[in-house]
């Protein structure tokens, strides 16, 4: 009985080792004898011992960092840009029979391809299009990965590193494109309210209690805000009084230079 249940329990422990358990993203890709046979799981399969071999694969989304790669910017300029990349396994059995190392190969032609584009580009198009950069990387890994049975998902460009001497040369072209911008907002303003002081002489000048009118409401003004400012005007009876002074002035004299103009003996004539 004994030698019956010896072998019995050899062949139990044989048959038990083959039975395998995968998670729900998690992949066996079974080999018989060396050669492809299919793709297992998830779940609870079983495999025969000594003659089948698995390999396991993880189809979650996985993410690569990609280190500080240092390049040469299309206009010149010496930085450094690093990376993240997502990606997923949608075809375990290439997965694991295209590529020796699919985790590494993946890296690697994310490291050379973000190189690449970064120096195809000048440093302005890096920094305010970086959207436009992580498409074009994506893009390229996606299409060498793609016979490895892997989709890349998303590029993100996390840091660009720029030189201390042109970070400095950048604060001074943006400070002085922003006064720029304000020496030319000044400008129209000062342009404008040249027009409107214009049109307000104008009208003042058809009616000068306006003048005073407005001289009353800028004291009243001074008072609420209890400002200490004196500020002498001219009544607008004084400025009424100058302007008719002014144009008898100026018709006497018209008078005068008329009688001037009259030729000698025309009078007694």
């Amino acid at each position: 009985m004994e030698q019956l249940l010896i072998p019995l329990l050899l062949l139990f422990g044989i048959g038990f080792s083959g039975v395998k358990i995968d998670r729900e993203y998690e992949r066996g890709v079974i080999f018989r004898l060396g050669r492809l046979s299919k793709i297992k799981g998830p779940g609870l399969y079983w495999i025969i011992p000594a003659v089948d071999q698995k390999a396991k694969v993880d189809i979650r989304t996985k993410t690569v960092d990609i280190e500080p790669q240092e390049t040469v910017t299309a206009d010149s300029v010496t930085i450094r840009v690093n990376a993240v990349l997502y990606y997923r396994i949608i075809d375990p059995n290439k997965a694991i029979t295209r590529v020796e190392n699919y985790q590494m190969a993946v890296y690697q032609t994310a490291m050379t391809s973000l190189r690449n584009v970064v120096g195809q580009n000048i440093l302005d198009d890096i920094l305010q299009k970086r959207d436009q950069i992580n498409f074009k990387v994506q893009e390229i890994v996606d299409e060498v990965t793609e016979p490895w049975g892997i989709a890349v998902e998303r590029v993100e460009t996390k840091d660009v590193e720029i030189p201390p001497t042109m970070q400095r040369a950048m604060a001074k072209e943006a400070e002085a494109i922003r006064e720029k911008r304000a020496r030319i907002i000044k400008a129209e303003a000062e342009q404008e309210s040249s027009l409107k002081l214009g049109e307000a002489s104008k009208s003042i000048m058809a009616n000068p209690a306006a003048l005073e009118l407005r001289r009353l409401q800028m004291l009243t003004e001074i008072g609420a805000e209890n400002n200490t400012t004196t500020i002498l005007m001219m009544p607008s009876d004084f400025i009424s009084l100058a302007k008719q002074w002014s144009e008898s002035l100026q018709q006497q004299t018209s008078v005068s230079i008329q009688e001037h103009s009259i030729p000698p003996g025309s009078e007694t004539e």
